[in-house]
């Protein structure tokens, strides 16, 4: 087994907290949840609505994965957070749907939660893998 190598990017939004934007070992990749937090920005206040906080949270899970030499199609499972899981699941099924081919989707939890950092309605991490 590979040490473990620990990856930030000037691209994406500063952590919230101390962690890592990825960290990987043997080809595995573990990309930490992003928020809709505007990089060039951080002090902006988040996008309103769950479908634009949708579209930046993958944005800067973009940025994460194409710093990584990746794209979405490396991605074999999703973790997302919603803060109103009931009102806001079908509206961030159909964003997060038009980010991944139908018959090529990663595996996939999604959670309601009480709480995110920043107020945000939705977080989304990423487990990718090297070819």
């Amino acid at each position: 087994m590979s040490m473990p190598e620990y990856h930030m990017f000037a691209a994406a939004p500063a952590p919230v907290a101390p962690f890592s934007h990825a960290c990987e070992a043997d080809g595995w990749v573990f990309i930490t949840g992003q928020l809709p937090i505007d990089p060039g920005n951080e002090a902006a206040p988040l996008p309103e609505g769950i479908e634009a906080q949708t579209h930046k949270t993958f944005e800067n899970l973009l940025v994460v994965l194409e710093g990584l030499g990746l794209g979405l199609e490396n991605v074999v499972s999703a973790r997302a957070f919603l803060t109103d899981f009931y009102g806001d699941y079908a509206r961030f099924n159909a964003v997060y749907a038009s980010y991944f081919p139908e018959d090529k989707r990663p595996a996939r939890t999604c959670i309601g939660t009480t709480g995110l950092a920043r107020h945000a309605l939705v977080e989304i991490d990423f487990i990718a893998r090297r070819p």
